[in-house]
C-alpha cells in the first residue's frame, strides 16, 4: 500500500465535492435571472438539473476512486481516508455538506458498508451557531427610520432589476399590513429592528423575502412573496401567520433555489423564525436534501437513544404494494416495497421505485410528501413488536436480514407520518369533514395542474397533516396527466348495451372516465353531496382536458402556497 493513497483518495473526494457544490451554486444563482426573464420553463429545467446533480457527481467520484484503488481495502484504510479528509475540510464554511458527500461516496464505493462512525461522519452534523453580523447574512432596518422609510428601503433593496407594476401601491399595502398586524398590538421602542435575509428564495413563479422584526421583546417572523406578472413585479401579500409560513417550508413542497455561502447560517436564521421545524427539514427546504437525509438519520438515532417504545405496523388499511410501520413516539413512517403484489396490482418492485423517483424529481405543489430512500437501515431487534416482525417476514422477507440483535432492512423509504384520510373522516366532526373533503378535491386538482394524475384516488391513499392539510402519499399508480385520455362514457342506446355485464365500448389502457369518481371518492354520507357539488369539475372530462391542454402548451400553472383571501391583488394575472 502506498503511504499517500489515503491522502490521495481524500483529496479526490474533496475535489469532487467542490465540483458538486460549485455547480449547485451556479444553478441556484441562475434562478434570479430566470425569474427576471419570466423563463418559467427553464426555471423548471434548472431545478430538475440541480436535483439530479448530486447523484451524478457521487457516481463519477466512485468510478474515479475505484480506478485509483486497484482492489478492495480494509476498514483501517478507510479510517485513514476519513481522518485525512477531516483535516482537509476543517476550514470549510460548508463542512457539514462536505461530510455528507464523503459518506455518500463511501457508501457507493465500499461493498456492504453501513453507517459506521469509524469510517463515516455519522454523529458530527449541524450545531446551533451564532448568526453572523448583518452585512454577511441580512439587511437591517432600524426602527428610528420610521415605517414608511423602512418599507421603501425594503422594496428598493429587492427590486429585482425589473419594472414594477405599481411600486407605490406595493409600499402602501405593506405599510397598512404592518400597522394592522404589528403596530396595533405592539409599540416600537429602542430595541425594535427588522432583518431580512439578503438571499431571495425562488420557487416556481414566485420569489420570497424572509425576515423577522424584533418588537414586544420577541422576534416576529414574516415572509413577503413577490410575483413577476405580465405587467411587472409586484408584492403579492405579507405573511405573518406561522402556519402559512410553516406550509411554505413544508415537506410537501419542492425545494427552494436560494443562494447561501454558509448553509448552516441560513438554517440557523430559518430555525429562529420557524422553531417548530427540525434542522433536517430546513436543509431539505433550501435544496440540500442529501444532507437533510443525514441530519434526519442523526435525529432518528438520538430519538432511539431517548425512547423505549416499539416499532409497530402503521394505522390504516394495509396497502397492496407497501408494508408500512412506524415508531409511535416519532412522526415518521417507514415504507418497504412488498415482495409480491396481489391482483389487480400488476407491476414490479423496480417500477414502484421509479414512481417514487418521479415524485422526488417533480414539483410536489404542497400535495405530495417528500421521502428519503435508505439502504441497509439498521434497527434494534428488541424494539420490533412481534406482530410487526411477523408482517415483515411475510411481506418483505427478501428485504429483511437479522444479525444478532439488529434488524437490517435492505431498502426502505421514510416519510412524514400523517393521519390517513379515511381514519380522519371516521372520527372528525361535520365541519372538519367538510373542510377535509374540500381540501381532498383541491389536492387532486392541484396535482393535476402540476401534471400528476394520482391514479388510485381512494381516500386511504391520502393523509391529513397537523395543519389539517390533505396530502397524497401512495405513489405506485401515479402517471403524468398528459399521458391520460379523459373521456365521457358513451350512452347506451340498445337493449344489449343497457344490460351488458361488461363495458360494451372500447377502453384503452390510459382512458379515464371522471364521472366514475363519484362512486368511490367520498363515502361519508353527511358530506358526500357537499363534496360532489363543491368539486363538480372533478367529474367533468372537459375540465381535466383543459388542464391537460394548458400543460401541453407549456403553461406553468402556479400553485399558491397561501390562501387567495390574503393576496393584495387576487384579480392579477400570474
Amino acid at each position: 500500500m502506498k503511504e499517500d493513497l489515503p491522502e490521495s483518495i481524500a483529496s479526490e473526494i474533496l475535489k469532487a465535492y467542490n465540483t458538486y457544490i460549485d455547480t449547485f451554486n451556479a444553478l441556484t444563482t441562475l434562478a434570479s435571472e430566470l425569474f427576471r426573464r419570466k423563463d418559467w420553463k427553464r426555471m423548471q429545467e434548472n431545478h430538475l438539473r440541480r436535483l439530479r446533480l448530486y447523484k451524478d457527481e457521487v457516481r463519477d467520484s466512485k468510478l474515479r476512486i475505484l480506478d485509483q484503488l486497484g482492489g478492495q481495502k480494509n476498514k483501517l484504510f478507510w479510517k485513514k481516508v476519513k481522518e485525512r479528509y477531516r483535516l482537509q475540510i476543517a476550514d470549510l464554511k460548508d463542512r457539514e455538506l462536505a461530510e455528507t458527500y464523503f459518506n455518500s461516496v463511501i457508501r457507493k464505493t465500499v461493498p456492504g458498508v453501513s453507517a459506521e462512525e469509524e469510517i463515516m461522519f455519522v454523529k458530527e452534523g449541524f450545531n446551533a451557531c451564532d448568526i453572523y453580523p448583518s452585512e454577511h447574512l441580512f439587511y437591517n432596518y432600524p426602527a428610528e427610520w420610521g415605517l414608511q422609510r423602512i418599507i421603501r428601503k425594503i422594496v428598493d433593496d429587492f427590486d429585482m432589476g425589473v419594472p414594477h407594476l405599481s411600486k407605490e401601491k406595493d409600499i402602501q399595502f405593506l405599510v397598512k399590513t404592518v400597522r394592522e398586524v404589528i403596530l396595533s398590538r405592539y409599540k416600537a421602542d429602542d430595541f425594535t429592528t427588522t432583518q431580512i435575509l439578503k438571499s431571495v428564495f425562488y420557487r416556481n413563479k414566485a420569489a420570497y423575502l424572509v425576515g423577522r422584526t424584533y418588537v414586544g421583546r420577541k422576534w416576529m417572523p414574516f415572509i413577503i412573496p413577490l410575483l413577476h406578472g405580465p405587467n411587472g413585479l409586484y408584492v403579492d401579500t405579507f405573511i405573518f401567520d406561522p402556519n402559512i409560513m410553516s406550509n411554505l417550508f413544508s415537506f410537501t413542497r419542492s425545494y427552494f433555489m436560494v443562494e447561501t455561502e454558509i448553509p448552516s447560517q441560513l438554517v440557523a436564521f430559518l430555525k429562529s423564525i420557524l422553531p417548530q421545524k427540525k434542522v433536517h427539514e430546513l436543509y431539505n427546504a433550501i435544496g440540500f436534501n442529501k444532507h437533510g437525509k443525514t441530519e434526519f438519520y442523526r435525529d432518528f438515532l438520538a430519538h432511539l437513544e431517548q425512547s423505549e417504545d416499539e416499532f409497530i405496523i402503521a394505522k390504516g388499511i394495509k396497502g397492496m404494494v407497501m408494508t408500512v410501520f412506524t415508531l409511535p413516539s416519532y412522526d415518521i413512517v417507514f415504507k418497504l416495497i412488498k415482495d409480491h403484489f396481489e391482483p389487480p396490482k400488476n407491476m414490479t418492485r423496480q417500477e414502484v421505485r421509479a414512481k417514487y423517483k418521479l415524485v422526488s424529481m417533480h414539483d410536489r405543489v404542497g400535495r405530495m410528501a417528500d421521502t428519503h430512500e435508505f439502504e441497509d437501515f439498521k434497527l434494534p431487534l428488541n424494539r420490533i413488536h412481534p406482530e410487526l416482525l411477523e408482517e415483515l417476514k411475510s411481506t418483505v422477507n427478501s428485504l429483511v436480514e437479522i444479525k444478532k440483535d439488529t434488524l437490517i432492512l435492505k431498502h426502505l423509504y421514510t416519510e412524514r407520518r400523517m393521519t390517513p384520510l379515511n381514519i380522519y373522516l371516521d372520527t372528525c366532526n361535520h365541519e372538519d369533514a367538510k373542510a377535509a373533503v374540500e381540501d381532498y378535491g383541491r389536492s387532486i386538482l392541484q396535482l393535476a395542474q402540476a401534471n400528476i394524475f394520482p391514479g388510485d384516488m381512494m381516500i386511504k391513499n391520502f393523509g391529513v397533516t397537523r395543519q389539517k392539510r390533505v396530502v397524497f402519499y401512495d405513489y405506485d399508480e401515479i402517471e403524468f396527466l398528459t399521458d391520460m385520455n379523459f373521456r365521457r362514457k358513451p350512452k347506451a342506446e340498445t337493449y344489449e348495451q343497457i344490460y351488458a355485464s361488461e363495458p360494451w365500448y372500447d377502453i384503452a389502457k390510459n382512458d379515464v372516465f371522471p364521472e366514475d369518481f363519484k362512486r368511490f371518492m367520498i363515502g361519508r354520507e353527511d358530506v358526500k353531496e357537499h363534496f360532489q357539488e363543491f368539486h363538480a369539475k372533478l367529474f367533468d372530462p372537459d375540465h381535466w382536458n383543459s388542464i391537460k391542454d394548458s400543460i401541453l402548451k407549456e403553461e406553468l400553472l402556479h400553485a399558491f402556497p397561501y390562501p387567495k383571501s390574503i393576496r393584495f391583488r387576487p384579480e392579477e394575472l400570474d
